[in-house]
């Protein structure tokens, strides 16, 4: 019982904003693709894939995550209890763990047309090289935001089995709503990100971060009205959209205090209603 509560902690299965927030972008383009006057048992099924391989691979990239920062880990008091960081699970223990969720994340990934696999296989690299960004660049939330968005290429080219520019325009908005969301979480280790050379978009626009992500949903808000135009959607769409969007620029901003970690905590865990929204708004307007 102890290696299996170390190993829920060490993937933070107990905290299930990681893996919805990488499953919604999935579900939007498996959605936005999607023939509903077709068999709805594939788009259940195609959907419960999304969400499995969101959660293996989530897994997998906090494993692989606590390994490389395990140094700075051990400075930073947020994450000094990490299992890896305090000791708690050995380095070899921890890639047998992510070696069998990767391995079950390319079981769920065969089930795919080939396009799909190929262009999921190519994301790898991405995948595992972002924790090493911080150290270089003070634009890490922009590589997460290229990784953790990816499904929404998936989730189209699964159903279609080629890109065309609607998934594209819908993709570089949540680019733009990760590039948003991951800098209010940034804020929550600032000061010790700071002292050990850590990089971040929080620490770039430390003192306009609400400008800064003003201008992040903005952009967010263009691309999903230009996807919502080429998709040839009706008035509804862009009525339903306001809501989510209400939710960033006014809920968000008005809790987010850049000093206060537990605010920063709670408007980063609301963008998980967030993806919930613009998932519902799409499929209505698909079955309208």
């Amino acid at each position: 019982m102890n290696q299996l509560n170390l190993f829920i902690e060490l993937t933070r299965l107990k905290k299930p904003i990681g893996y919805m927030l990488l499953f919604w972008p999935c579900s939007w383009g498996l959605t936005l693709a999607y023939d509903f006057s077709s068999n709805l048992n594939y788009y259940f099924f195609y959907l419960i894939l999304f969400f499995l391989g969101s959660v293996f691979m989530r897994s997998a990239g906090c494993i692989v995550n606590d390994i490389l920062d395990k140094e700075f880990d051990a400075k930073v008091f947020r994450t000094k209890n990490r299992p890896i960081a305090s000791g708690k699970v050995s380095i070899k223990l921890a890639v047998v763990y992510a070696f069998i969720l990767c391995f079950s994340a390319f079981l769920v990934l065969i089930n795919f047309n080939l396009f799909t696999i190929i262009l999921a296989l190519g994301s790898m690299p991405l995948a595992f090289t972002y924790p090493l960004m911080k150290r270089f660049t003070y634009w890490p939330q922009l590589f997460l935001g290229i990784t953790f968005n990816y499904g929404l290429i998936l989730g189209w080219t699964a159903v279609n089995d080629e890109i065309s520019l609607v998934p594209i325009l819908f993709y570089f908005g949540a680019i733009f709503w990760t590039l948003g969301y991951d800098t209010i979480y940034g804020y929550q280790d600032i000061k010790d990100d700071e002292i050990i050379g850590l990089k971040s978009t929080s620490i770039k626009f430390k003192g306009k971060a609400k400008k800064f992500l003003f201008v992040c949903y903005s952009f967010l808000l263009t691309f999903f009205i230009l996807g919502g135009y080429k998709m040839q959607f009706n008035y509804i769409y862009y009525l339903l959209t306001l809501i989510p969007f209400i939710h960033l620029f006014i809920y968000q901003m008005k809790i987010f205090k850049l000093n206060e970690p537990a605010s920063c905590l709670k408007a980063f865990k609301s963008n998980n209603f967030f993806g919930l929204i613009i998932f519902l708004n799409i499929l209505v307007i698909k079955n309208l």
